[in-house]
């Protein structure tokens, strides 16, 4: 769907720009497939502060999304595509044959009354589930697992997916967006195609406002903080940070520092690191 500027009528609005939702269906969600969400606003299990700039945002529902869509051999057909304010990806809602409905991520195109159905050998039609070891070296895939059955971890987000490169004994190889190349059970399920709203990543907030209701509170640079405050806090008006490299607030190593852990027990399921953004 297009992208929908809005008019340059006040200062708010000059940059902000959304996706185009009228296709979407414009009613409630399914009630029965949702629940309260607990606001935590970054804080962890002992009540402090883990995560900064969390807090406050607009009142929503949590829906109960089907990631692992185990529901094998029954045909669902697409009721309707909605917005989720929780993610970037839209939803689809799907009535299966035996009149059951569950939410699941909507793949691009997804549109009502098209049908998909979850099995080992499903047809490779965009939305349809199946195991990587029948799905054709070259095509594209979403929701991917790390492990059989425990349903989708990989791929998940608006205009997410992996490109199969090869199926080889017990692996099949997969190409990141990110450039790295991983291993990834050949039993494992994955839904044929790509998430859906591409566009998700042009989108301009354009104001203060607009992220304080989705729950994101001021930044503020460390460099016009005291230097009780940030490291590299001080100076009299725009200063350098005067260091060899930047840090966080609590004096830890920041911006371009590897964050893996080193030995990590997937280390030996990558095949290729991601590219250097720098070459």
């Amino acid at each position: 769907m297009p992208i929908k500027f809005y008019k340059s009528n006040r200062g708010a609005r000059k940059q902000a720009s959304i996706v185009d939702r009228r296709e979407l269906h414009s009613g409630k969600p399914y009630k029965q497939l949702t629940k309260s969400r607990t606001r935590i606003s970054g804080r962890g299990h002992q009540g402090k502060i883990t995560v900064r700039h969390r807090g406050g945002g607009a009142k929503r529902l949590q829906r109960v999304i089907d990631y692992g869509q185990s529901k094998q051999g029954i045909e669902a057909k697409v009721e309707h595509v909605e917005y989720d304010p929780n993610h970037s990806a839209w939803l689809a809602l799907l009535l299966y044959a035996d009149g059951e409905r569950r939410y699941v991520l909507a793949w691009a195109g997804a549109k009502s009354d098209d049908r998909i159905i979850i099995q080992q050998d499903a047809p490779e039609k965009p939305g349809n589930r199946l195991v990587l070891k029948n799905v054709t070296p070259g095509a594209t895939v979403y929701n991917v697992e790390f492990q059989p059955g425990r349903g989708g971890k990989l791929f998940r987000a608006a205009g997410a997916y992996a490109t199969v490169m090869d199926i080889q004994d017990k692996f099949a190889q997969l190409k990141l967006p990110s450039g790295e190349s991983r291993l990834v059970p050949v039993g494992a399920w994955a839904n044929f195609g790509m998430v859906g709203n591409p566009d998700h990543r042009l989108v301009r907030q354009g104001s203060a406002g607009r992220m304080r209701r989705r729950g994101r509170r001021p930044q503020v640079r460390g460099k016009v903080m005291n230097p009780v405050d940030h490291p590299h806090g001080g100076g009299e008006g725009a200063q350098p940070i005067g260091l060899t490299h930047p840090k966080t607030k609590w004096g830890k190593p920041a911006l371009g520092v590897k964050t893996r852990s080193r030995g990590k027990y997937s280390d030996k399921f990558i095949v290729q690191r991601r590219k250097n953004k720098d070459k």
